[in-house]
């Protein structure tokens, strides 16, 4: 069989972000300033490289999964829209005549009294696609996210392979990952204090930056990178001194691990403390280190789980209910005002909080016509899936459960109601996160998702 060759133009791009990668990793390693190594970037290879590692082409992305009916909660923060409007006690929204709307959405999004993000423009509010099927009592829901036969948290670490990071993607608890082309293997870990304890290790890996080159002109690339690197490390400005490359690294694993540590501040900055009930524990302290991760550029994607507590009695005890969507809010908005404090090294002039899209989807939903019990089973079997697409795509509901049991979908192509059922929608909603992941890039997506057309649920980017 003849050997397919790679075309000319693949190969210097996949040289490009070898070196950016591999660049980044050896200034970490010799405790430059990131800023420092694009410099170096640009003034041994020249503007273009020091462009493309300076702003990353991609999102960031995080995807929490609520298994065994733990998603149902998530519908106490942004509840149907005519669910909510209905005011009926029997109904599984918790505070009737006690929602808002959210301002300048595309399409209408109720607000419960406790959800996040309350301060966002309309245009970064959450959207919530109808998407999937029920899948009661599954940890490892994928309905919503099956992009033809792929699934979107796989296509997502894909796309994100053109950002320079120590691990690609982070999978936590046994969460769902799926399978795409090109997607990374993703790191297995049990908990946030595993989350932690990779990195302990990290310069040893191979895989994200530290992959091998076989091509002698990128060898020479990365021997004049380093050099440069070297200089600059020894300049009277930069006060952390370095030896062996082999040091280095062992160091740079080390302090990295002690950096993503958990403290009770962090804890108290997501409003959860050692009484708070463990699932939400949990949640805070996955989304803590994924911060710090974020912060430090050390993965580009984490998939954790939520709640996967099965609610059924959940308005037996409203006190415990109101306080665990409090909680919730509390944990989503203390993510993202970490985010929102920090600059983000990789894009000149935004904040980490710029470059994130972030996913929310899960087995069943439960019903959301019957407090009592709040049953599994959903109208039509139908599901959803939450997006902050970080102004990528529209916003509000599309789609969505009536308070008379029916349930609408959309039109991708235009965004309008229609009858399509929620699991053929998981592909254009699940190409549309795709979208944003990939900034507006519908060439990148359509290598997952040829044939759907999404312009009626994303605001085109000029390219």
């Amino acid at each position: 069989m003849a050997r397919t060759k790679t075309p000319k133009h693949e190969v210097r791009e996949l040289g490009r972000r070898d070196l950016i990668k591999w660049s980044l990793f050896a200034g970490a390693a010799l405790g430059l300033a990131r800023w420092k190594v694009y410099e170096v970037l640009e003034d041994t290879v020249g503007t273009a490289v020091a462009a493309d590692a300076s702003c990353h082409p991609t999102n960031r992305s995080v995807h929490i999964v609520a298994g065994n009916g733990g998603f149902a909660w998530f519908q106490l923060l942004w509840p149907h829209n005519d669910i909510a409007a209905a005011g009926d006690g029997n109904f599984a929204f918790h505070a009737p005549g006690q929602q808002t709307m959210a301002a300048g959405t595309d399409r209408p999004l109720t607000l419960g009294p406790e959800a996040p993000f309350k301060t966002f423009t309309g245009g970064k509010q959450m959207t919530a696609f109808m998407a999937g099927g029920n899948e009661t009592h599954r940890r490892d829901p994928i309905t919503a996210t099956n992009l033809g036969g792929n699934s979107l948290i796989a296509v997502a670490a894909a796309l994100q392979v053109t950002n320079p990071s120590v691990i690609p993607v982070v999978t936590i608890n046994n969460t769902p990952f799926g399978n795409a082309p090109g997607a990374p293997r993703p790191s297995a870990v049990g908990s946030a204090d595993q989350f932690v304890g990779l990195f302990n290790s990290a310069a040893s890996r191979t895989g994200g930056l530290l992959e091998n080159s076989g091509d002698a002109g990128l060898y020479d690339a990365h021997y004049a990178a380093l050099a440069s690197l070297n200089r600059a490390a020894d300049r009277p400005t930069q006060t952390r001194a370095y030896g062996t490359a082999k040091t280095a690294a062992r160091l740079l694993g080390t302090n990295l691990a002690s950096q993503l540590a958990i403290s009770d501040a962090d804890r108290l900055r997501y409003g959860v403390d050692n009484g708070t009930r463990t699932n939400l524990k949990e949640l805070a302290e996955n989304l803590i280190v994924t911060a710090k991760a974020f912060r430090m550029g050390l993965t580009s994607s984490v998939v954790m789980p939520a709640m996967n507590d099965d609610p059924h009695g959940a308005f037996n005890d409203m006190n415990n209910l109101r306080m665990t969507a409090l909680t919730m809010g509390r944990i989503l908005d203390g993510f993202m005002a970490d985010l929102a404090m920090t600059d983000d090294a990789t894009c000149a002039g935004t904040k980490l909080s710029d470059n994130i899209v972030m996913t929310i989807h899960g087995d069943t939903p439960k019903n959301p016509r019957a407090r009592s019990g709040w049953p599994d089973g959903t109208p039509s079997d139908s599901n959803w899936m939450y997006v902050m697409g970080n102004g990528l795509l529209k916003t509000g509901w599309f789609g969505g459960v009536m308070r008379d049991g029916t349930v609408k979908g959309f039109d991708p192509a235009t965004g309008a109601e229609n009858a399509t059922g929620s699991r053929d929608l998981a592909a254009p909603a699940s190409a549309a996160v795709a979208y944003a992941i990939a900034k507006g890039d519908m060439r990148r997506v359509s290598d997952f998702a040829r044939g759907v057309t999404i312009n009626g649920i994303v605001n085109a980017v000029q390219m």
